[in-house]
């Protein structure tokens, strides 16, 4: 890893895990507590290189670098000395319309020359994430009260096949963009008080499995318009819940509902498996 100062208000790089010939996969945890993060693609051979506004000394970081057979195993922590406290990010949340502003900047670029399992953990604040022409096995986001975008931009889907895409939300948000380029075979959901958006409606659509579990919050799925996509969802509801469906869904059994083409066809669904207590779910078409 290699370290830089930092002047004032000056967005300067600050740590570089550099490449390793020997590591054929990079294995990264990254903890934030607060700040705006932002995670973006690199032609760089650095599995990870990180920039900030912040100075030195108005934050903390805990690193560990391990090679691991043929795995490169990073876990970085970054905390800000005088963020906010949870409740007080509770408080926001809850309590207040207006959104606490925040000039913590991360700036984060990862190579695309090797395949990565990722594990992003965020507090408090914002992140963007464009993971166009990435290469990633696993992605695993958490986030308490900060609010999550995840997408690719420019239209360039994952280089390889993703096994498991999972998301956790306590307070936050997450904003799933064309989330289907990420080619992931099983997608998980998890909604407490916060909102999950999960958005398939551009690109190829091919047989995902997604199963959700949402408490007291908001999950929404927005569909492809076209009608040869079969979708097939079934939901475990309460009397507490709200359950939306596009009108051209048709309801087979007790919280089990498929479009024309799941029932004509089964091959290659997009299907739903999920869990409502208190919270809403919505599904919709992209030109809804």
């Amino acid at each position: 890893m290699l370290l830089s100062g930092l002047a004032t208000g000056q967005i300067k790089k600050q740590f570089a895990v550099e490449d390793n010939s020997a590591c054929e996969t990079v294995k990264l945890r990254l903890k934030t507590s607060s700040g705006n993060c932002y995670i973006k693609p690199s032609h760089n051979p650095e599995f990870l290189s990180v920039f900030s506004n912040l100075e030195s000394g108005s934050y903390t970081h805990q690193f560990k670098k391990e090679i691991n057979g043929k795995v490169c195993d990073i876990s970085i922590s970054l905390e800000d000395i005088a963020s906010k406290g949870i409740s007080q990010s509770i408080s926001y949340k809850v309590f207040s319309s207006e959104k606490p502003a925040s000039d913590k900047i991360w700036k984060m670029y990862l190579t695309d020359n090797k395949p990565y399992d990722l594990e992003f953990s965020y507090g408090l604040g914002s992140a963007n994430m464009d993971l166009s022409g990435l290469a990633i096995k696993n992605l695993k986001i958490n986030t308490a009260s900060a609010d999550v975008t995840i997408g690719y931009y420019n239209g360039i889907d994952n280089l390889i096949s993703m096994d498991t895409l999972a998301f956790k939300v306590d307070l936050g948000t997450v904003n799933a963009k064309n989330i289907n380029l990420a080619k992931s075979k099983y997608i998980l959901a998890d909604v407490g008080l916060g909102n999950i958006m999960l958005d398939f409606s551009h690109g190829e659509v091919s047989g995902n499995l997604i199963k959700g579990s949402v408490g007291a919050g908001n999950l929404v799925i927005v569909l492809p318009f076209a009608d040869h996509v079969p979708v097939s969802v079934k939901i475990k509801e309460s009397w507490l819940c709200s359950v939306k469906m596009p009108k051209s869904f048709k309801k087979l059994g007790d919280g089990v509902y498929a479009n024309e083409a799941f029932i004509a066809d089964r091959n290659n669904a997009l299907t739903f498996d999920l869990d409502v207590s208190m919270g809403n779910i919505v599904f919709k078409h992209t030109k809804q």
